[in-house]
């Protein structure tokens, strides 16, 4: 198997990875034929899989822009992947220059090559870590240098929860940030469920199963577990909703039916 020029050579690059599947998804070149292959036969069984990243990217794109028309400046995107057209640097530093944005992520691939767009970017950086441990993101030294959290803060956890299962607690993970986030804060989310997908649950289950096999389970949960996510935050309108149907910039129904698959919605600390 051929090795491309801006793969890093630790990585396996016969395992597929959820980050470069997101990247195929949504016609990026940074993936693997692995990777290829696992999200083809993903979409034998989800064809509109595609479509809900777009979605996904969509509603990313529409809160940062909230966030920032609410005044706030820095960003933290934990599980922030591999870096495609209209990022959330180029968005909310389009919004508000001199905005910071710190990038989080702990597939190789995704952090190589964050490094390689942001540089000569002073505000915005890339840290190598794991949401599941919340302080080695909040200590490490491009928070530190970027982020005053004693100022709000646009935590973004987009598609990335639904990576994390019940018993690495994402639960606890999500109140640790919240702890450390100053008042105003917001917090923007986005999480797969069966409900919304135009499919039997059987079928849709050949999809989670690819990932499953891939060892990257995707955990999917309900509307009331998702909504659990939200505890000490007020929901900003219209709440927890279809990725579509939150502030939407065009008529949510001429969205594609896939698109409503999973829930989105932004939260605010008191």
């Amino acid at each position: 198997m051929e090795r491309p020029a801006w793969a890093p050579r630790s990585i396996d690059i016969s395992v597929p990875s959820v980050s470069r599947m997101y990247d195929y998804y949504l016609g990026g070149s940074h993936n693997f034929e692995v990777d290829r292959e696992a999200a083809r036969r993903a979409m034998e069984f989800m064809p509109g899989l595609p479509k809900i990243m777009q979605a996904n990217r969509a509603f990313m794109r529409r809160a940062v822009r909230y966030a920032a028309d609410q005044g706030i400046t820095q960003f933290l995107d934990i599980g922030s992947g591999i870096p495609t057209f209209g990022n959330v640097h180029e968005v909310a530093q389009a919004a508000r220059p001199g905005a910071r944005v710190v990038y989080v992520d702990h597939d190789p691939v995704a952090v190589a090559h964050s490094q390689a767009v942001l540089e000569g970017n002073e505000d915005a950086a890339i840290v190598a870590a794991d949401l599941r441990k919340p302080q080695e993101i909040l200590r490490s030294t491009e928070v530190e240098r970027l982020i005053d959290l004693n100022q709000p803060v646009a935590l973004l956890l987009v598609a990335i929860l639904h990576f994390v299962e019940d018993e690495d607690d994402p639960y606890g993970a999500v109140a640790e940030l919240r702890e450390a986030l100053a008042p105003g804060s917001l917090l923007v989310l986005t999480h797969a469920s069966y409900e919304g997908i135009p499919l039997p649950q059987e079928r849709a289950g050949g999809a989670v199963d690819v990932y499953e096999d891939i060892r990257n389970p995707l955990i999917m949960r309900s509307r009331e577990e998702i909504a659990r996510f939200f505890e000490g935050y007020d929901m900003v309108e219209p709440g927890l909703v279809a990725m579509p149907r939150w502030r939407p910039d065009t008529a949510p129904e001429d969205e594609d039916p896939y698109a409503f698959s999973g829930f989105a919605g932004v939260g605010r600390t008191a």
